[in-house]
C-alpha cells in the first residue's frame, strides 16, 4: 500500500475499533469506525486514502482529502504553533507545513498553494510552499493549443499564476481574462506558448476563439451566463434597455442575437433570450 495516496483494499476483518484491511502483498491497516460512514463486511473491497496518525502508525480513511503525494492543491491554515503551520486538508489529521517549507509568513484562515511531499528524515506527509522545487522548467511536455488542467493560485498585476499539470508554472495575463475566476480554481486552459524559460504561457480558450465570435456577441453570452442562461431582452426591447443591461446598441444587440439564433446557441421566447449550449 502507498503512503500519501489512495489505495484499493480488502476487508479482512471486523473489530471493536474498525475494520481490518489488507492489500496485495497482504499487509494490514485499520480503518478506525470515524473514520468511515461506510458498512462493510468480510472481503469486501474498499478506497482508502493512507495517512500516518500522531503516533507514526499506519491509518486508512474514507475521507478524500484534497490533496495527495506529489500534488498541489490550494489550501487553507487551520491552526499555528511551534512546530509549523497546520492546514485543512479534508481528513481528520491536518497536514504540517515545518517553517523550513515556508516562504512568507503563514496566517490562520489564508489560502496557500501546497505541495506535499514524502519528509525523508521523518517518513511523514508533510507540505512545502516552495513550488519552484517541485515544478519543471525544462523537458515541456505540452505545446501550443494543447488543453491542459490549471491550478490558479495566485493574482497578480499581470495575471494569475497557475500550476499546469500538476507539473509546470504558467500565467493566464488579464488580456486573456474574460470571465470570473479565483485562486483555488481547478479549471480547464490552453497553451499559448512555452516560454524559453520553462515558464508556459495560458489561455482560457482555444487558440482562434477571439477570431471566431465578434465582441457584440461576446457580450451577449458572457450575460447569459452571467443570468443562469437567461435574460429578458428581445429585439423588440428598447434601446434604452438594452443600453443598460448590456451597453450595446440596439442595432448590435440585434445583430449578434442573429448571429447567436443562427449558431444554434440560443433560442429567442416572446419575453426573453435563453441560452442553448456554448
Amino acid at each position: 500500500m502507498q503512503l500519501g495516496k489512495t489505495n484499493l483494499l480488502k476487508v479482512t476483518k471486523l473489530t471493536d475499533s474498525g475494520y481490518l484491511l489488507e492489500d496485495e502483498d497482504s499487509k494490514n491497516i485499520l480503518l478506525p469506525n470515524d473514520a468511515t460512514t461506510d458498512k462493510l463486511k468480510i472481503d469486501d473491497p474498499v478506497k482508502v486514502f493512507v495517512y500516518k496518525d500522531s503516533d507514526d502508525r499506519l491509518m486508512a480513511t474514507t475521507q478524500k482529502p484534497t490533496i495527495e503525494l506529489e500534488q498541489f492543491a490550494y489550501l487553507q491554515v487551520k491552526d499555528i504553533n511551534k512546530t509549523g503551520v497546520f492546514m485543512d486538508w479534508g481528513i481528520s489529521k491536518d497536514l504540517m507545513i515545518p517553517y523550513a517549507e515556508q516562504t512568507v509568513k503563514m496566517q490562520v484562515g489564508e489560502w496557500y498553494l501546497v505541495f506535499m511531499l514524502l519528509d525523508e528524515d521523518t517518513n511523514r506527509l508533510i507540505g512545502s510552499c516552495k513550488e519552484n522545487e517541485f515544478v519543471f522548467f525544462d523537458e515541456i511536455d505540452v505545446k501550443e493549443g494543447d488543453k491542459v488542467d490549471m491550478l490558479l493560485y495566485s493574482k497578480t498585476d499581470l495575471g494569475f499564476n497557475a500550476i499546469v499539470n500538476n507539473l509546470y508554472k504558467g500565467l493566464i495575463f488579464n488580456s486573456n481574462i474574460h470571465k470570473d475566476i479565483k485562486n483555488g480554481d481547478r479549471i480547464q486552459g490552453y497553451v499559448k506558448q512555452v516560454r524559453e524559460d520553462g515558464k508556459i504561457d495560458l489561455l482560457l480558450e482555444p487558440l482562434g476563439y477571439k477570431k471566431s465570435i465578434d465582441p457584440t456577441t461576446e457580450t451577449i453570452l458572457n450575460k447569459l451566463k452571467e443570468n443562469d442562461g437567461c435574460i429578458y431582452l428581445t429585439d423588440k426591447s428598447s434601446p434604452e434597455d438594452i443600453k443598460e443591461q448590456l451597453g450595446l446598441s440596439k442595432k448590435a444587440f440585434k445583430r449578434g442575437l442573429g448571429s447567436l439564433y443562427k449558431q444554434k446557441k440560443v433560442m429567442i421566447l416572446e419575453d426573453c433570450v435563453k441560452l442553448i449550449s456554448i
